[in-house]
């Protein structure tokens, strides 16, 4: 079955959320677990989550994905941003737990002049703190452009962290089409190529997930912009392979793109006549 989604606002609440991505013809989401830019979550409303987990089962839905928010910085060489992030990493997980099918991920941080040795094994630190083995949720490092002093630039240091994690069969990888884009990964003319990179550096294993977007930037440009699907630099005829590929299909996709609601119902549309069910 493809598995396609979008990011939705969880403002409402997750039955909303599950009852606003079957109308826009989707069986998965994603959301932010509180602003993006940071502060405290919501109340807990196990209610909701109850009413959720319902639904999710009565439509179909067996997988979402949950977003840390974007200042969380496990990397920081600021002491109280650490304590900001392990924190909200263990309140997250907590609330996850209750969630049918939930997976976490998170942007691993940035070293801010450290350098990428120390932010690894800080990143290494928080999460060996916060990952207990009773936990369901998967934790997803999510690669990265590579701009500024940003740590996940390429599967290498993806691979440093997760080596460094005790529990790392908790630890997953999440892959933005728009990020390993635009850091040096040629998806359009040798998408093969870099996921067998992958398979040979993390393991294939450990791919749970792709953020799908197209990117308004060349490639290799370290930018990191999204942009709708098939109105950027990777286009159209790339993501009907990826999609496709015998490495991705199964995964579940989540769409990033600058859209409204009805721009998501039609790139949802757009991939699921791209996708071939027979297999390719």
């Amino acid at each position: 079955m493809f598995k396609i989604g979008c990011h939705l606002s969880s403002v409402k609440g997750y039955l909303h959320m599950g009852r606003e991505i079957i109308s826009l013809g989707g069986n998965t989401f994603q959301f932010f677990t509180r602003n993006p830019r940071g502060g405290a979550a919501k109340p807990l409303d196990t209610e909701d989550i109850e009413n959720y987990n319902k639904f999710a089962d009565d439509n179909g839905i067996d997988t979402i994905l949950a977003h840390a928010p974007y200042t969380l910085n496990c990397a920081s060489p600021d002491h109280k941003k650490r304590e900001f992030a392990y924190e909200v990493f263990k309140e997250d997980i907590a609330r996850l737990e209750l969630v049918k099918g939930a997976m976490y991920n998170f942007h691993p941080g940035s070293h801010v002049g450290q350098g990428a040795d120390k932010g690894i094994e800080l990143i290494a630190d928080i999460l060996n703190s916060v990952i207990k083995p009773e936990q369901k949720t998967l934790v997803l490092l999510e690669t990265m452009a590579g701009k500024g002093t940003e740590i996940g630039r390429n599967f290498t240091e993806l691979r440093r962290i997760i080596d460094k994690v005790e529990l790392s069969d908790k630890i997953g990888v999440c892959i933005d089409t728009c990020h390993i884009y635009d850091g040096g990964y040629d998806i359009v003319n040798s998408l093969e190529g870099v996921l067998e990179e992958f398979d040979r550096l993390i393991g294939i294993e450990k791919l749970k997930a792709v953020h799908i977007n197209d990117s308004k930037n060349p490639f290799a440009s370290h930018k990191d912009r999204h942009e709708k699907i098939g109105e950027g630099s990777i286009g159209t005829a790339a993501f009907e392979h990826i999609i496709n590929n015998r490495y991705l299909r199964e995964l579940p996709f989540y769409l990033e793109t600058p859209n409204d609601l009805d721009g998501y119902r039609k790139e949802i549309d757009l991939l699921k006549n791209l996708y071939k069910h027979t297999g390719g």
